[in-house]
């Protein structure tokens, strides 16, 4: 299935004394975002719960100790089911629209609109991996929590199984609105902030197409995206860790007594490492697909 990319969704720069050229679009395919996204999965910390320590470092030791090198990357099956299903979806939607809307109108979305796109594609991502993304907590938290009270799912299918023959299916939607919400949130931090970024660094910055400037764009979207998103991803965490049913509004209320208006941030630092070298990792590998398919396909690179 192939969703209709403009090349980087950048007009092409004229050169001086030229006419100015009629800019690329490339049909790149739809799976990108998802394949990018599942290459980067590996680079991630599990998170804290249980009886574990309180500090990033404790963790690490904790789960060191108590399942071994490989705890730390339980739920890895989960964790690329979710990109597989999630970021395909949320990528391609919103590189679609914004093909669309370049095509259309021949210049690129303004940065409200791009954040009104990436919003959109990424709540629906969230609604299509939600049950993997409830697997993907439920199984990096595993190695943290008392061996009783481990559930021990052997895979992302086993899982999948388990929690419908336990808890029944409805049990694979589970914090969806917390969940969607949070997509949306983390899509128009990552997405639209990159293709901002990466706008101003080519234009105000002697900065060509290349690692560097996928690397800091990825960098700042980083930033942006764990800092939206810290305050959901505290309720997303205790919605989907729980076996039971919790409102949002009364698990709001009880981080606001225990914390305070510091719950809003509590583990950013954590959520940052983890999230901004994925993030960093998702969109380097993305502009490698697409350097790839323009070489493959014989589509002059040009600079954006």
């Amino acid at each position: 299935m192939s969703a209709s990319y403009s090349h980087g969704a950048e007009p092409v720069k004229a050169k001086a004394q030229e006419p100015q050229q009629k800019k690329i679009s490339v049909k790149y395919p739809f799976w990108f975002g998802g394949s990018a996204s599942s290459m980067a999965a590996c680079v991630r910390l599990q998170m804290r719960t249980g009886n574990a320590p309180k500090n990033m470092a404790g963790t690490f030791v904790h789960i060191l100790r108590t399942a071994g090198p490989t705890g730390l990357y339980n739920g890895i099956s989960a964790s690329l089911l979710r990109q597989m299903t999630y970021s395909t979806a949320r990528f391609g939607i919103y590189e679609d629209i914004k093909a669309r809307i370049v095509t259309k109108t021949g210049k690129e979305p303004s940065f409200p609109l791009l954040i009104a796109m990436a919003a959109g594609s990424g709540f629906v991502g969230g609604i299509a991996g939600n049950f993997a993304d409830v697997l993907n907590v439920r199984m990096q938290h595993d190695a943290a929590l008392p061996p009783a009270e481990r559930r021990n799912y052997k895979h992302a299918v086993d899982g999948m199984v388990r929690m419908a023959r336990e808890e029944g299916p409805r049990s694979w939607f589970r914090g969806w609105l917390p969940n969607s919400t949070r997509a949306a949130f983390m899509t128009a931090g990552q997405l639209a902030s990159y293709d901002v970024a990466k706008r101003l660094l080519l234009k105000y910055t002697p900065l060509e197409d290349n690692l560097t400037t996928h690397f800091s764009a990825s960098f700042l979207a980083g930033l942006v995206a764990a800092t939206v998103c810290s305050p959901i991803d505290v309720i997303k965490t205790r919605v989907m860790s729980s076996s039971h049913s919790q409102g949002v509004m009364h698990i709001m209320g009880d981080l606001y007594k225990a914390d305070g208006l510091g719950w809003m941030f509590k583990g950013w630092v954590p959520s940052f490492l983890r999230l901004g070298p994925q993030t960093i990792c998702t969109f380097v590998f993305l502009e490698m697909h697409r350097n790839a398919y323009r070489k493959v396909q014989g589509i002059e690179d040009r600079k954006l």
